[in-house]
């Protein structure tokens, strides 16, 4: 059978995809914790715990099931992979819609993860059906996609939850079945038979393996540690963000999706527009240690912020936060060969995988510490005073690491475009968090 000729209806698909997939997470995201509140007697305390623990598995789930996924569809093809996954991500919101307990919401919570793994599988579609000269582009509308359905969805959300907290989920239940439907009726697959691998090995499978890359040279050791404490510190809007807003502001749900969204068109202006001059014109090290200030900045002004119009002050500076991606990405890839750059990329996309199963609990949990009627000290915003702490410490850390660094003005050819240099929300395809 000859390889399907790409396609526009293809490459759009993935793109619809995406935004489908994005925007459907992008929905439950106001809802979800308060969701979890209710089942707890409205208990913010021991809602935000187990909030973590839900943010934890589905992370681990992401981190498991992505490779597996991705091996899958080198074997059966990416059409069967990606319309089962995007199926079961459609059934799953149903599950949770109508979750009747805590327990059954966790375990619909642990489907999403697995179902949602597909990004892998739609990045391998993208490789299959664009010639590699226009890839670069193909990727560059991925992110386009995310950006978009990260703005759109907390909005939309935020509207819906305020009526009923159920209603988003049946919301993102519809989207995704009707992007099932969409890819049976339209999509072809890419990948022919006389392409795809013969077995499913558990050594290719193996989201661990890939980390062996980072410890091979000692420069890249280095840059890897900077990644892993911003990675970290980069989970904590996610994990706490909600909570936090309705505990110390008072938010509503339709006031934590508007800012949200706001989050994500910040995040779109500094990521679509922004970053390739700035990095042009200070270079790669002094673009990543301005990224890291402007991390430290928002997460100190979040920590403080006594209302709400005072914590939107920081939304800039955590957009600005995004230099850090791409600056991190171009310096770890000038330490590999040309052979080697995909396996850093899934090195990267392991390391954040790793940091997303510790970031939930650790945030959730110094919130919860904080805020109980048996903290020693009633400090709600610890969460983000932490997140401050560990991104300063990746500045220092960085200083070091890089001293002896060539900083060429501009981005590399090696690097990428977004790398998840993003606010906490605008995570990369192959690991979102929720």
């Amino acid at each position: 059978m000859p390889a399907p000729a790409p396609r526009r209806a293809a490459v759009a698909f993935i793109f619809i995809t995406v935004v489908l997939d994005v925007l459907s997470l992008g929905i439950i995201i106001p809802v979800l914790p308060k969701l979890v509140e209710s089942f707890l007697g409205g208990d913010t305390q021991q809602a935000a715990r187990m909030y973590g623990l839900f943010g934890t598995v589905w992370a681990l789930m992401q981190f498991v099931f992505s490779p597996l996924l991705g091996v899958l569809s080198d074997r059966f093809g990416r059409r069967p992979i990606l319309l089962l996954s995007i199926t079961g991500l459609g059934l799953d919101y149903c599950f949770m819609a109508l979750a009747p307990s805590l327990r059954w919401l966790f375990v619909g919570r642990i489907i999403s993860g697995i179902a949602g793994a597909s990004y892998t599988t739609a990045a391998a579609y993208i490789a299959d059906v664009t010639p590699p000269e226009k890839r670069a582009q193909s990727y560059g509308m991925i992110g386009a996609a995310w950006g978009l359905g990260f703005i759109l969805g907390p909005a939309l959300g935020g509207l819906l939850g305020a009526s009923n907290p159920r209603l988003p989920f049946w919301v993102a239940a519809s989207l995704s079945l009707l992007n099932a439907l969409y890819g049976f009726f339209v999509v072809p697959e890419s990948l022919p038979r006389e392409k795809r691998t013969d077995s499913v090995t558990l050594a290719k499978a193996n989201p661990i393996g890939s980390l062996r890359l980072l410890r091979s040279h000692r420069e890249l050791f280095g840059l890897a540690s900077v990644a892993t404490l911003y990675f970290v510190a980069h989970q904590v809007l996610p994990s706490v963000f909600v909570l936090y807003a309705s505990y110390r502001y008072g938010w509503s749900t339709r006031m934590v999706g508007f800012t949200l969204a706001l989050v994500g068109i910040c995040s779109a202006i500094v990521q679509g527009g922004l970053i390739k001059p700035i990095v042009a014109r200070l270079g790669e090290r002094r673009a990543l240690l301005a990224g890291l200030c402007f991390g430290t900045t928002s997460f100190l002004i979040w920590a403080w912020a006594p209302t709400g119009r005072l914590f939107w002050l920081g939304i800039p500076f955590g957009a600005l936060m995004g230099l850090f991606g791409p600056s991190i990405q171009g310096m770890m890839s000038r330490h590999v060969s040309a052979s080697e750059q995909g396996q850093l990329q899934g090195a990267n996309t392991s390391l954040m995988g790793l940091t997303g199963m510790v970031g939930p609990t650790l945030f959730t949990y110094t919130f919860a510490s904080f805020i109980g009627a048996r903290a020693g000290l009633h400090l709600p915003g610890a969460p983000y005073l932490l997140a401050a702490a560990l991104t300063f410490s990746a500045f220092l850390l960085a200083l070091r690491v890089t001293r002896r660094e060539p900083d060429p003005s501009g981005m590399r050819d090696g690097g990428g475009v977004d790398g998840g240099g993003g606010l906490p929300f605008t995570e990369p395809v192959e690991a979102p968090v929720a």
